[in-house]
């Protein structure tokens, strides 16, 4: 497949066409009673990349297959992998200067590392009841944002299984992760747990899902509460953005290809066996 110069600059001007129509229709929030949906110019912009690919609008419009072909993909999927890196060195700018804030954030912001654990030894089993294989690694080491997007791209690469398999996780957070952490930051003060510690759960290492659930909070709570909570919910999702990286290379991805070696096999071994009785009941 020849790919020359001007697929690379098809690929960005269209990147920057939808980034200009994305930020013009801007941040909306929906009130649904108390609850409120906050979408983000994130989300537009993955629901119209979708829809522009030539598996979808692009086999009507023949014009815009020849603008979004699959060179243009395969280009983008290299792209990303660029992008992740240098969203790497900003993370890693920012434990300079925040040392100190990370050192005074004490002990419960780092055990919330922990709930990254919990990720593989739910998801992991549905992912391979659902019949995926080494995509279930990556779709199930963490709740993949861009940090998980990254350490799996760099270490399997984008396109392998596992790149699938954390790409399908992050496209699919992006889309309705968003709105269901509004919901849930709007919902979650009915709980009885203290509003500064929901301020602290909203970051989860993602920047729209963290400003989703701490804005739809904030709202729910006295107005001398909300900043706190903000600066709680930021350093928080600081914290799963730095911390999360390093938790995710060195515990979670072991952690998760230990429980596919030990599970994989027995739910391949019971597909099996349903297949074989499906076949001598057809017999």
């Amino acid at each position: 497949m020849e790919i020359n110069k001007k697929h690379f600059i098809q690929v960005f001007l269209t990147c920057l066409i939808l980034v200009v129509i994305c930020e013009f229709i801007g941040q909306r929030t929906i009130a649904i009673g108390k609850a409120s949906i906050v979408l983000f110019p994130m989300l537009y912009a993955v629901i119209i990349g979708l829809i522009i690919t030539p598996d979808l609008l692009g086999k009507k419009i023949k014009a815009l297959k020849k603008v979004v072909g699959e060179k243009e993909i395969n280009i983008a999927g290299e792209v990303v992998g660029i992008a992740l890196v240098m969203l790497g060195i900003k993370y890693g700018t920012t434990v300079g200067p925040n040392i100190d804030k990370i050192i005074q954030a004490g002990p419960a912001f780092i055990a919330q590392e922990f709930g990254h654990i919990l990720a593989p030894i739910v998801a992991l089993p549905l992912a391979l009841m659902f019949g995926m294989k080494r995509e279930a690694v990556g779709a199930t080491a963490s709740i993949s944002r861009e940090p998980s997007l990254g350490v799996i791209s760099e270490k399997y690469g984008i396109n392998s299984p596992e790149g699938s398999g954390v790409l399908g996780t992050y496209l699919m957070g992006t889309v309705l992760g968003t709105i269901y952490f509004s919901v849930l930051g709007s919902i979650s003060i009915y709980s009885g747990i203290h509003p500064y510690a929901l301020g602290m759960a909203c970051g989860v290492g993602s920047g729209s899902m963290m400003t989703a659930a701490a804005g739809s909070l904030s709202t729910m709570v006295p107005p001398e509460m909300a900043d706190t909570i903000l600066a709680y919910a930021a350093t928080s999702n600081m914290m799963s953005s730095i911390t999360g990286i390093i938790f995710l290379v060195f515990v979670s991805l072991p952690f998760t290809n230990f429980m596919y070696k030990i599970l994989e096999p027995k739910f391949s071994r019971n597909k099996k066996t349903k297949e074989i009785k499906s076949t001598e009941g057809e017999c």
